[in-house]
């Protein structure tokens, strides 16, 4: 049955996996007219992606998921076991950050269901299943895109188009974009389990030469094992029930477990060129593949559209010029290329093809958990790149607090009074940019026409105190934790917020108006003294 389609949307959508499911819930939640499609009528019922970080749980947050939205499992550490050195490594994931556990798995149909669910609350957004993109073309006004369903073709208007449209992108190879990177050798052969006798709470990894296997939990009394296949070994041979039987047999019996999935896949380790063209984006795995060993790959998409979903958003709603657009490849790519990095470094710890290989990266692992200086790399992530841009939209530079422009502003649970119920300070943040005062309102010292331009723009203002701080009125909110003020900022300082929870400026709070001024410059908005505002992005 074809579908009643707008003639033109503000941002089409081109995939409604995980991180396209997202996007339309950011987008409707900026009240941004959108359209997402997707050629599948249903969901893909086996699991894929299983691992999120609290990164990516903050993002769910930002889109509208609350705690409790889709089933996880905290994961306490991750296991690197050998056989020449026992557990020789872990990594200590049972920590909160930001409110979120550090390391938690799930059930990607789950999470899909609930998003695609959660779409449905935006009357500004428009979902189209079992529709294709066959076509598109841009120009300097926007795209024209040919889409097909039941054998029917549709021509929709969008100022804006978006991959989100999986590895094999469509989006990505009709506009012309380059899709450097490496296939791995090494096929793997992926197991997911329902119901097995033992169950586990923690991911192990056992780094044995003669086929290493990671191990880890789900939820819904699920299990996956992953074994490297050896090169002589084919598709057909190790998803046969006898090998399955064979591979499971030092945990489980497989013939009491109901197998749930079993497929062979190969690693890839690519990067596009460039995030956009023109008025054409890509995200996810559109952009980016990213080997699993460090379960970042759905993480660096979520990545992706919290980044793009305001930009576009402001600019849509004449609130920014396009300029602002250009900062999403600029902020983007280096930090997917390094987390690529990061999994291919990963891969050579875990499948070293020898025992000559192993006894020394698996030695020298050892060795290094044995010393304080060199522990935190791996037990305490450490070696993890921070979400931090080196270039984008933010004002370059240092200030004197803890805060980090280009970085994230840090999360913690805030009240309107001593005694009252908590809430994430992500949840007051909310959708705009934000003029945060730490332990001081900065509404009262910034000019007039400053905050007209500011609220103009869409700019909200939040004040912090600290816990038991008074005299700021009771539109403030205290800190309950100290996360903030001053865990974050000491009293006295303020800082602008971006969205998508990124730090654009800070500064003493007698520095406000330079702040709020340079701020509306770098996001393109109109100044009280500046009507026609310089480009923004700074490279």
């Amino acid at each position: 049955m074809t579908q009643t389609l707008p003639t033109s949307v503000d941002v089409l959508l081109v995939g409604m996996g995980p991180v396209g499911a997202t996007a339309a819930n950011l987008l409707g939640r900026y009240g941004v007219r959108a359209l997402v499609i997707d050629k599948s009528q249903e969901i893909f019922m086996a699991p894929r992606a299983i691992a999120l970080d609290n990164e990516a749980l903050r993002i769910l947050q930002m889109a509208g998921l609350e705690d409790g939205a889709f089933a996880t499992c905290a994961i306490p550490e991750v296991q690197m076991h050998s056989p020449m050195f026992g557990y020789y490594a872990r990594a200590k994931t049972g920590r909160h950050i930001d409110e979120h556990p550090s390391l938690v798995t799930f059930y990607q149909p789950e999470l899909e269901k609930v998003l695609r669910e959660r779409v449905a609350n935006y009357p500004c957004v428009q979902t189209a299943l079992g529709m294709e993109i066959v076509g598109f073309s841009q120009d300097e006004y926007g795209v024209v895109a040919i889409l097909s369903q039941g054998g029917k073709e549709f021509t929709v208007h969008a100022r804006y188009l978006v991959g989100v449209d999986g590895a094999n992108s469509f989006v990505r190879r009709h506009a012309g974009m380059t899709f450097e990177g490496k296939t791995f050798t090494q096929d793997w052969l992926v197991v997911d389990v329902l119901n097995a006798p033992t169950p586990i709470n923690h991911v192990e990894f056992h780094c044995d030469p003669r086929r290493p296997t990671p191990h880890m939990p789900a939820p819904g009394n699920r299990q996956r094992w992953e074994f490297m296949l050896h090169p002589n070994e084919t598709r057909e041979q190790m998803e046969h029930p006898d090998t399955i039987k064979k591979l499971l047999k030092p945990w489980c019996d497989a013939s009491k477990c109901n197998i749930e999935r079993t497929a062979v896949y190969r690693f890839h380790a690519r990067i596009v060129d460039r995030f956009s063209k023109g008025r054409v984006f890509l995200a996810g795995d559109a952009a980016h593949i990213t080997p699993p060993f460090v379960g970042q790959g759905l993480v660096a998409g979520l990545r992706d559209v919290a980044n793009l979903c305001w930009k576009l958003a402001w600019v849509v709603q004449d609130r920014a010029p396009q300029s602002i657009l250009d900062s999403y490849d600029i902020e983007r790519r280096p930090h997917a290329r390094s987390i690529i990095n990061l999994a291919r470094l990963m891969g050579g710890l875990v499948m070293p093809r020898s025992y000559i290989t192993a006894f020394f990266v698996h030695g020298f692992m050892w060795a290094m958990h044995r010393f304080p200086i060199t522990r935190g790399l791996f037990e305490d992530l450490e070696i993890k790149p921070a979400n931090r841009f080196m270039y984008g939209l933010f004002q370059r530079g240092r200030s004197s607090s803890k805060l980090v422009r280009g970085g994230q502003v840090p999360q913690g649970q805030v009240r309107s009074g001593h005694g009252a119920a908590t809430i994430r300070s992500d949840d007051y943040l909310g959708n705009f940019p934000t003029l945060v005062g730490f332990g001081c309102d900065p509404t009262n010292v910034i000019s007039l026409p400053l905050l007209a331009a500011w609220t103009s723009a869409g700019g909200t203002c939040l004040t912090l105190r600290s816990n038991g701080q008074s005299g700021l009125g009771r539109n403030s909110l205290e800190d309950a934790t100290g996360t903030l003020v001053p865990g974050a900022a000491p009293v006295g300082w303020v800082a602008v917020i971006r969205p998508d929870r990124t730090v654009l400026h800070d500064g003493p709070l007698a520095n406000v108006d330079t702040i709020i001024k340079e701020s509306l410059e770098l996001m393109g908005c109109t100044t009280p003294d500046n009507e026609t505002p310089a480009i923004p992005v700074a490279r």
